[in-house]
């Protein structure tokens, strides 16, 4: 870029910042309930004067010179901050586009007399801002994917509660697809929880599973064998028809394993073997 369009734009900074404010207020996808204007603007501004600070004719062409850092590092912030707030990746790109339309906007209200001039700052501005754009959506899937890891780690955490329902007895309710992170956790889980409360026995129930094959079913017996080795017996529930059927059918050898039909039979099951008895207590009326 030649070092008068480099300093015109210096000096119209403040028009541009202007324009380019004009732009994006006037956009209907703006979401005022995502960042306010005086907001929107403190970023505007912030990258308006590093990226015509930084402008020279040596290294338009190049986003890795060290130069480009300050340009990057604000852009790449604003690009993460905007994934982790909700915006969508088209309200995003807007941001670095409007501010493209904007500077050459001023080029072609400056540059009148001189056409060629104008078309070859125009197409220099054009590939910098192109480059930005790229720069900006590759950051925002990355700060997309931080979400989106952080948002299953959290459901996963919440889809795999210990329960306490009884004293010595702790049940786990397993809901979804059973892979070899989430049986990770299950166990990590589970363990802790018999530590922390002593109990003997642990229920599985899969009633939430869809389908098991022998993926699932070897996530299961390593979580029993990790069980039993801290000193708990652990019972499987919630085995449905299909589920027996399919568990036939594949030669998984669940033998030597207790399992029930539900989570029920599986509660009865451990009061019979704690000892314990639970009764239905009459309530007989006065006359």
């Amino acid at each position: 870029m030649s070092q008068n369009t480099q300093q015109l734009l210096k000096n119209k900074k403040k028009n541009i910042l202007e324009l380019w404010m004009k732009n994006q207020l006037a956009d209907e996808g703006l979401r005022e309930d995502l960042i306010s204007n005086d907001e929107l603007r403190s970023q505007s501004e912030e990258l308006i004067n590093s990226l015509i600070n930084n402008l020279s004719s040596e290294n338009f062409n190049n986003l890795e010179s060290d130069e480009w850092s300050p340009v990057i590092e604000i852009l790449g912030g604003i690009a993460i901050t905007r994934a982790r707030q909700g915006f969508s990746p088209r309200e995003t790109g807007n941001f670095v586009f409007s501010l493209k339309e904007a500077i050459l906007d001023v080029l072609q209200q400056e540059i009148t007399d001189d056409p060629l001039t104008l078309f070859k700052e125009s197409t220099k501005v054009n590939k910098i801002m192109d480059n930005l754009s790229v720069v900006t959506f590759e950051t925002f899937i990355k700060g997309r994917e931080e979400v989106i890891l952080r948002q299953t780690d959290e459901i996963t955490e919440i889809s795999t509660p210990v329960i306490r329902v009884w004293d010595g007895i702790l049940a786990l309710p397993i809901i979804g697809t059973l892979d070899s992170a989430r049986t990770q956790i299950v166990m990590e889980n589970l363990l802790q929880e018999i530590v922390e409360t002593g109990s003997s026995i642990a229920i599985l129930d899969i009633s939430g599973v869809p389908a098991v094959d022998s993926l699932v079913a070897q996530h299961l017996i390593k979580t029993v064998s990790a069980t039993r080795l801290m000193g708990a017996e652990c019972i499987i529930s919630g085995i449905r028809p299909e589920i027996a059927q399919t568990v036939v059918h594949l030669g998984i050898d669940l033998s030597n394993i207790i399992t029930k039909a539900t989570l029920a039979s599986a509660l009865a099951y451990s009061f019979k073997v704690m000892r314990l008895e639970v009764k239905k207590i009459s309530t007989v009326s006065k006359s």
